[in-house]
């Protein structure tokens, strides 16, 4: 008979476990996308916490900014998608390879974006590095205390994930 990753225990074990996380990161990305859409039709709640000119021009609906709203809908999407291909594959697809190097990198751009954000945002907030004196310090704390650890988040869930699988695959 031949052997599949399901097969060895192990290999199940680190392939669910795989799967919890990837699910956790898609919820997470899913709902960061889902306020990306939210605000591409128009909607105006929490965009102070955005601030600068993606508040002002969310609010006036200046089609530079629906733009980038909706491209970034479809990236948060992408993102979401490529670690659950990863986990849900199918033995010998074409573009495997790929899609991993894909997940992979974006879950490592997800961490260190929503990293180095979050550390400085949150040296902002406690005054180690000075905000300009016209920064919005209403939007600094948003982003300081949920929208880059969210990202942070997100990544991590999703690079855990990947790191699953692939030592299920391992143990094959």
């Amino acid at each position: 008979m031949m052997s599949t990753r399901l097969d060895v225990p192990g290999a199940m074990q680190d392939s669910r476990a795989g799967a919890r996380f990837a699910l956790a990161g898609g919820f997470v990305g899913l709902c960061y996308a889902a306020i990306s859409v939210y605000w591409g039709v128009g909607g105006a709640l929490l965009l102070d916490t955005v601030g600068g000119s993606l508040e002002s021009g969310g609010r006036a609906g200046d089609i530079g900014v629906m733009l980038l709203l909706w491209m970034a809908v479809v990236l948060k999407l992408v993102a979401v998608a490529l670690p659950l291909i990863v986990v849900y594959r199918h033995r010998g697809a074409r573009w495997q390879r790929l899609i991993g190097a894909l997940a992979w990198t974006s879950g490592g751009i997800l961490l260190l974006y929503g990293l180095v954000l979050t550390i400085v945002g949150l040296l902002v907030q406690v005054g180690v590095v000075a905000a300009s004196a016209t920064a919005d310090q209403h939007a600094l704390a948003w982003h300081a205390y949920l929208w880059d650890p969210w990202f942070l988040l997100w990544g991590l869930l999703t690079l855990v994930a990947l790191h699953s699988v692939r030592r299920g695959d391992r143990n094959v």
